[in-house]
């Protein structure tokens, strides 16, 4: 077995045809989710694939270190996230532990913790795996919009409530777009960093958005979508757009137009867009941990959708540090919260 680290030694295409045929193949494991963060400041990429004696790929592994600063206080943020991966042919635990194992050799100081935030569910032979390589299973939730049903039964699958105000955003009226001029874009992203600040997240810089545009929206692997008021963006969204799934990826809200429920009525019309351009499921994202109170859960539960367990496997690799980075991020939120 032979194992690539560097991914300009590995062909883009025979990359993107393996994660396109892998049943469990996602955006997040392309190269265009490599380049897009490779060429990002405070985000560095880590990457493995294993190649047959043919040369073929048959297991990758792309993950994501992500840092809210740079310098010495980037080594209290840094955590490396892979979603959607490692993707394995035919589930071969060898190739699994395989890549488990390199992937701890180079995450080895680079990294506080590590998430797989899984996207499919792993057979009991493969979470042991993962537990044997130091990894805990943490339940955490999904949420999945079947977008296969009748569009009067999706809508009628919405919390009362939510029906109610996307009729009562209808009259107002808002105007539903996909955004494609450049000054549009730009609109969004401020709405997105005024969203993440009001809620005191941290939220990725213009680098992100800007390199976004280029590896995913030119090529349809990423969309933008608004509401406007009156010509004005009020609310816009952005989703991620591979095979047949949406997958919700960031959102920016208008205080102040709140009373006129974009966020209401916004991710109804994706929903129905996505129906109309033959996606087959809408992913809302993370729903926090079962038994848990989550605000964010309760309010995308009442879209419908099934509420799904995949978990997560966790690592730390600095416990020290894990620590401190959790003190330093209730601190930024409450600096942030004083601003």
């Amino acid at each position: 077995m032979n194992l690539i680290t560097e991914p300009e030694n590995i062909e883009k295409k025979k990359w993107s045809d393996f994660v396109m045929n892998h049943p469990n193949g996602n955006i997040f494991q392309t190269p265009a989710i490599f380049d897009l963060y490779d060429k990002t400041p405070k985000y560095e990429t880590v990457f493995c694939a294993a190649l047959d004696s043919r040369n073929e790929i048959v297991g990758l592994n792309l993950a994501i270190i992500q840092k809210e600063h740079f310098g010495i206080f980037g080594q209290l943020s840094a955590r490396s996230i892979i979603w959607g991966g490692p993707l394995i042919k035919e589930e071969n635990p060898e190739v699994l532990d395989l890549l488990l194992r390199k992937y701890k050799e180079q995450i080895h100081d680079k990294a506080i913790y590590t998430q797989f935030r899984n996207l499919w569910q792993w057979s009991a032979s493969e979470r042991s795996v993962f537990e044997n390589n130091s990894y805990e299973y943490i339940d955490h939730l999904d949420i999945l919009i079947d977008l296969k049903i009748d569009e009067n039964k999706l809508f009628n699958n919405f919390h009362s409530g939510r029906r109610k105000n996307i009729r009562r955003a209808e009259r107002i009226p808002l105007v539903f777009e996909q955004v494609v001029d450049a000054s549009e874009i730009k609109q969004c992203e401020l709405l997105v960093k005024e969203t993440y600040k009001r809620v005191k997240l941290p939220c990725p810089d213009k680098s992100f958005f800007d390199n976004a545009k280029t590896n995913l929206c030119e090529n349809g692997m990423s969309k933008i979508f608004a509401v406007k008021y009156q010509d004005q963006i009020i609310s816009c969204r952005y989703e991620l757009c591979y095979k047949d799934l949406i997958y919700d990826w960031y959102a920016g809200t208008s205080e102040t137009h709140l009373d006129k429920y974009p966020n209401d009525y916004l991710p109804w019309k994706i929903l129905q867009w996505a129906k109309e351009n033959k996606y087959s499921t809408f992913d809302f994202g993370g729903a926090g941990k079962p038994n848990e109170p989550y605000g964010v859960r309760e309010y995308k539960l009442k879209f419908g959708g099934e509420l799904v367990n995949y978990g997560r496997f966790e690592a730390i690799h600095k416990p020290r540090l894990m620590k401190l980075g959790k003190l330093g991020f209730i601190i930024y939120k409450k600096i942030n919260g004083l601003r």
